[in-house]
């Protein structure tokens, strides 16, 4: 227990409400509206658990309990999310009044938020609770660190429809994402890290999942940020992870010695990578949404009732080759055409139905293009 912690803030209950996605280009299953040409040219256990409700779902255990909150003396201050990132206000020369605009007074939840999944959307929920939510993430982490490229499993262009989706959640509020460049704070101590949310960006709390680590090397933990946000006068909220009941990573074949059996972007790589799409929607709580955008050199094409796109023309990451039912294409922002996906080695096929449909998309030049896999 570390001295001087206090609970002050007990959270609100909230009802999960279930949603349906139906935002910009993309492909949304159950729906037979055909569209009109009209349409198609417009916790840790530092201090006494909290439970906090569950996610209704029996393949998750959300272990929703808060076992860390301190809460300083001054009140929350709320702020516009704004979309700004710290890359772009780390220059010392700017007024602190404009460096600190884009996230002040504001909870952060911290993380690396790559796939967008129910663990994040807890993240999210927690901080929305206590004030005005933002995701807090790293760009950049593979060129610093020399992995490998590989596609993203949210494409970037997709990723504002998604928090969209989870204002419900969090009383009505659109998380907003703020980007902090990787090789700027790598080599910050956890301290310095932490004093840089504080001072520098007027961060009010910060919400992180029992297992994160920050700082240089990773070397600050859970427990480290809890202690050193009550140090600068922060909240700091540690949740539990959300839990996969469902999957062991034994059984599914997971090599990973960070997996403990949380929900995680490695799992839902690994669950699009067998192309079982039923469990992929679970860990994301939505259908995964594949984004094709075609290009000068790339174009899509139309055989019959087929659309077809060159694997050059994905913007994230497609699951295994093979054929896919059950899925459909939506055109605007309500038409939403049923369709078969058939992925080989070079392409994506999209089979409908409608032959008038098929021609109206190939003949309006349309350059994005969304899947949505039903599970």
């Amino acid at each position: 227990m570390f001295s001087g912690s206090r609970i002050s803030h007990h959270l609100r209950d909230y009802n999960h409400l279930h949603l349906g996605f139906e935002f910009g280009f993309g492909l949304k299953f159950n729906s037979t509206k055909k569209p009109s040409k009209a349409h198609l040219n417009s916790h840790l256990g530092l201090v006494s658990n909290k439970n906090l409700n569950h996610f209704s779902s029996s393949s998750f255990d959300f272990g929703g309990s808060l076992v860390a909150c301190i809460q300083p003396n001054s009140p929350f201050a709320q702020s516009p999310s704004l979309s700004h990132s710290l890359s772009q206000q780390e220059d010392d020369g700017e007024p602190p009044s404009e460096r600190l605009s884009a996230v002040a007074g504001g909870i952060v939840a911290l993380g690396k938020f790559e796939a967008l999944h129910i663990g994040h959307r807890e993240l999210a929920i927690q901080a929305s609770r206590v004030g005005v939510p933002y995701l807090l993430s790293f760009v950049g982490m593979a060129e610093v660190l020399g992995w490998e490229p590989r596609a993203p499993i949210v494409a970037k262009c997709d990723r504002k429809r998604i928090l969209s989706s989870w204002a419900p959640y969090c009383g009505n509020v659109i998380p907003t994402e703020f980007e902090v460049d990787f090789s700027k704070v790598r080599s910050l101590t956890p301290r310095q890290f932490v004093e840089k949310l504080s001072k520098k960006l007027g961060v009010c709390g910060v919400v992180a999942g029992k297992n994160y680590r920050f700082g240089y090397r990773a070397s600050g933990d859970a427990s480290k940020l809890v202690k050193l946000c009550e140090e600068y006068g922060m909240e700091a909220y540690i949740i539990n992870s959300v839990m996969d009941k469902k999957q062991d990573s034994r059984v599914i074949g997971l090599d990973d010695s960070k997996e403990q059996g949380q929900v995680s972007s490695t799992r839902v790589r690994h669950a699009l990578g067998r192309g079982d799409m039923k469990y992929v929607s679970e860990l994301l709580g939505r259908q995964h949404r594949l984004m094709l955008m075609s290009n000068d050199k790339e174009r899509f094409t139309r055989e019959n009732n087929r659309i077809s796109a060159s694997k050059s023309c994905l913007l994230n990451l497609s699951p295994i080759e093979g054929l896919y039912e059950n899925c459909s294409v939506v055109i605007g922002d309500d038409n939403f055409v049923p369709c078969r996906v058939t992925i080989d080695t070079s392409h994506i096929h999209l089979e409908l139905d409608d032959i008038e449909t098929c021609i109206l998309i190939a003949s309006q030049g349309f350059s994005l293009l969304g899947v949505d896999f039903a599970g």
